[in-house]
């Protein structure tokens, strides 16, 4: 989307200043209304393919990197494709022009005066800098979270708002002993695996990472799609069987495969930015603090998923999972009990 829109920037601004006709001797292809919606559909899939890209190879390549330095290597891996896809998409351009072959004479001939004019030089810029702003933005995405930029854009939640959620804390087993085993360096690199596993469960089950916390991540959901097809729940199942499958990966490169417990809980939330020196959205309410004391409960019920009966009697599917019904709790700081449920997955 941002490839597609900057180049409708860049196509309204070559329109105002030089009209809709091309120069023949700049070999510029004449900017007509079939041209800008062949342009339109080629950049959109040009900035899907960089999508691609980003998302399933050069993110994981360059992931140890700096910030700084993931953007360089990045942006002279794309400059170089860049010159790639003008090789491709100028000579199918001319022939939409002109209803000649893409290897037409003539048409390769344009494309050569093309090369050594300023306007080749001027689409490289057009073409670096929409790099650049695909860039940053995928960066900053990844420090910050998506929904959360997202929602700064918006202004969202500029003003507080109150809303319903579903939180999930999920914490790591024995993390104090796994910790001092493997020392800080090593420790440090179990987390980024241990938080890179569980990525794509979260995705999958359309969760918002809210926080990381040491070794326990907070997840939430807005309440209806969290109680779609009982996806809050279902996150927690995706996030073990990864783990499993990577069991031996972690034993091999840690020594160690850790466990991790959660507890669930939906409710009122108040929503908004605070901050002054470093701005975040934050959410604020009971809600939180009774999850995290429905998690800290797994251990004495030797549970891995705890949840509230308030988030029970509104999932939509209870066929997939096996509920045990552990009574009413008083749970530390809390006047009133709370029931909790214990949550199995069927072998």
């Amino acid at each position: 989307m941002i490839w597609l829109l900057m180049s409708w920037v860049f196509l309204f601004v070559e329109y105002a200043a030089a009209g809709w006709k091309g120069a023949e001797d700049s070999g510029v292809i004449a900017l007509t209304p079939r041209i800008v919606a062949f342009s339109t559909f080629a950049v959109f899939f040009v900035g899907l393919g960089v999508g691609l890209l980003e998302v399933f190879f050069l993110d994981r390549l360059f992931k140890k990197y700096s910030l700084g330095r993931k953007v360089i290597f990045k942006f002279v891996f794309y400059f170089l494709f860049a010159h790639i896809i003008i090789f491709i998409f100028y000579p199918l351009a001319g022939a939409v022009e002109t209803g000649a072959s893409p290897l037409d004479d003539r048409i390769l001939e344009k494309f050569s005066r093309f090369l050594v004019s300023v306007n080749f030089i001027s689409t490289m810029v057009q073409l670096s800098f929409s790099l650049v702003v695909s860039l940053l933005y995928a960066a900053v995405s990844d420090s910050l979270g998506q929904n959360v930029l997202i929602n700064f854009f918006t202004g969202k939640y500029h003003t507080p708002k109150k809303e319903e959620r579903i939180f999930m804390f999920l914490d790591m087993r024995d993390s104090t002993t796994i910790a001092e085993k493997l020392g800080h360096v090593k420790y440090f690199e179990l987390l980024g695996k241990y938080y890179q596993t569980m990525s794509d469960a979260i995705i999958k089950s359309y969760g918002e990472v809210y926080q990381y916390i040491g070794d326990e991540v907070v997840i939430s959901w807005p309440i209806k799609r969290g109680l779609e097809k009982s996806r809050c729940v279902k996150c927690f199942f995706y996030i073990q069987n990864d783990f499993l499958k990577q069991a031996e990966t972690f034993k091999k490169q840690f020594g160690v495969f850790p466990g991790f417990k959660a507890g669930m809980h939906m409710g009122e939330v108040t929503t908004g930015e605070v901050g002054a020196l470093k701005t975040e959205i934050v959410f604020t309410g009971d809600v939180l603090n009774t999850t995290a004391r429905i998690q800290s409960l797994c251990n004495q019920y030797k549970a891995e998923l705890l949840i509230s009966k308030d988030l029970y009697t509104q999932l939509e599917d209870y066929t997939t999972f096996q509920f045990h019904e552990l009574g009413s709790m008083e749970l530390k700081g809390k006047q009133q009990q709370v029931s909790i449920l214990g949550v199995a997955h069927p072998s």
